[in-house]
């Protein structure tokens, strides 16, 4: 058990407060989503101020610099650090998106709740992994991609109902966000520190913030896991990103004029991913060949656009896309991500290196969002499908040949095996881990 203040919280409810901040990541960038037109007409901005405004938010370089500060932070004063500050910036970011009076004041309010996430994201996901069974550790590292799917399923229901109310409607959406953040940081304040990371903090001998990040890029194992990563993620979050801000503007394009249509068409999206999040990945990848899961996600994922890219803009063709693309996000690149990130690098710089990788994907993110609004009205639904096609490829292609076996195994037994050098007593005959199956690499 764990003491909060004069209550006691449950290992489980620890879990559900840490995944929350992928609830929490999402649920902003779906309020931005559903409002980024309406916000619009408000302040009379044109499409490059839109793709602005989705760019420095939590979908690209806000959550970015988020997490390049987040990370060596982490690492350096332990994940619980992290929970008892960020959630404190992101009140006030979404506060100011309640009020906006202005563009600018909106454009502020955005980068302010992107940091807090991109702070928040790498740690959630580092702890989860760090407090998970060594056979249970996709299901722990998967309830963070839960929480995240729930974040728009709830995000595109809400913007059902409130859509009558238009503006006002998208502010109150931002003042909900506002309610779950103060409810997540308050549970939070009795979460106890990760027992790997404090073995970790009791054996380091340095104290500079940065000696983590000088370490990581210091060992070939760490920087070749980086280009894999890059490869799995990075690449996969360019589409969606665009599809998780963009996706009602896409839609728009493809004939789809009512904001509720679209908005159900996302909820069926990120409901079926909650459902493939939960009994697909959850529920498999700690028992089942991750490499073939991985691949049937990814290919399902590149059908769901191609359906985009060659099927007539009807109904039941975007029907068919929402089906496939919410498969295959459940069992997608993210939730591999998070799983692979925090099994590849070591206790020292778990953090930092994904607080780096999650720092590339949203700069890899934002550059598109800048001009994916004006791409839209300029070459259409089809052709930015077949480039948004090319990058899930890269995606599939890098997963499918180098996923690491790492199933199975505790941290510890990964991390003696990638830095064998770190561990000289392990090839004496007999030694604890002399005898192990190799973590291939990536």
């Amino acid at each position: 058990m764990v003491r909060l203040g004069k209550k006691s919280i449950t290992a489980r409810t620890a879990m559900v407060s840490v995944a929350m901040s992928n609830y929490i990541e999402a649920g902003s960038i779906i309020a931005i989503a559903t409002s980024l037109s309406l916000w619009q007409t408000e302040f009379g901005i044109d499409d490059f101020a839109v793709g602005l405004l989705a760019a420095l938010s939590a979908n690209a370089f806000g959550a970015a610099a988020g997490a390049l500060l987040g990370g060596p932070l982490c690492d350096k004063y332990g994940r619980k650090f992290i929970y008892t500050y960020d959630l404190i910036l992101y009140m006030i970011g979404v506060a100011l998106a309640v009020f906006a009076g202005s563009y600018w004041m909106l454009l502020l309010a955005f980068i302010i709740t992107g940091i807090a996430v991109g702070a928040g994201v790498p740690a959630s996901w580092t702890y989860l992994s760090e407090q998970a069974p060594a056979g249970e550790r996709a299901k722990h590292v998967g309830a963070a991609q839960l929480a995240w799917s729930f974040g728009p399923l709830i995000g595109f229901l809400l913007a059902v109902l409130v859509e009558p109310l238009g503006l006002l409607g998208s502010r109150l959406i931002f003042a909900q966000l506002f309610v779950v953040a103060f409810i997540t940081w308050y549970m939070r304040q009795g979460l106890p520190e990760t027992e790997i990371w404090k073995e970790s903090n009791a054996a380091a001998t340095s104290t500079s913030l940065l000696a983590g990040v000088r370490q990581l890029f210091s060992k070939k194992a760490n920087i070749t896991a980086i280009f894999f990563l890059i490869g799995v993620y990075s690449f996969w979050n360019i589409v969606a990103g665009q599809a998780g801000i963009f996706m009602p503007r896409v839609y728009a394009a493809a004939g789809v004029e009512s904001a509720t249509e679209q908005y159900l068409l996302q909820a069926l999206v990120w409901g079926l991913t909650v459902v493939t999040t939960y009994f697909g990945f959850m529920k498999l990848a700690d028992k089942y060949n991750r490499r073939n899961l991985y691949i049937v996600g990814s290919v399902l994922g590149i059908a769901a656009w191609g359906v985009l890219v060659f099927a007539e803009p009807t109904m039941p063709a975007l029907l068919s896309f929402a089906v496939l693309w919410g498969v295959a996000a459940g069992i997608g690149a993210q939730a591999f991500y998070g799983l692979w990130a925090s099994e590849l690098f070591a206790t020292q710089y778990r953090a930092s290196a994904q607080g780096i990788l999650f720092f590339v994907a949203r700069i890899m993110v934002g550059l598109l969002s800048m001009v994916f609004p004006i791409l839209l009205t300029s070459i259409g639904v089809p052709w930015l499908g077949l480039i948004l096609i090319g990058f899930l490829t890269v995606s599939l292609v890098v997963g499918a040949i180098w996923a690491p076996r790492t199933q199975g195994k505790s941290l510890q037994a990964i991390e003696r095996e990638r830095y064998p050098e770190d561990f000289p007593a392990d090839h004496v005959a007999g030694a604890p881990g002399a005898k192990r199956e190799p973590v291939r690499a990536p």
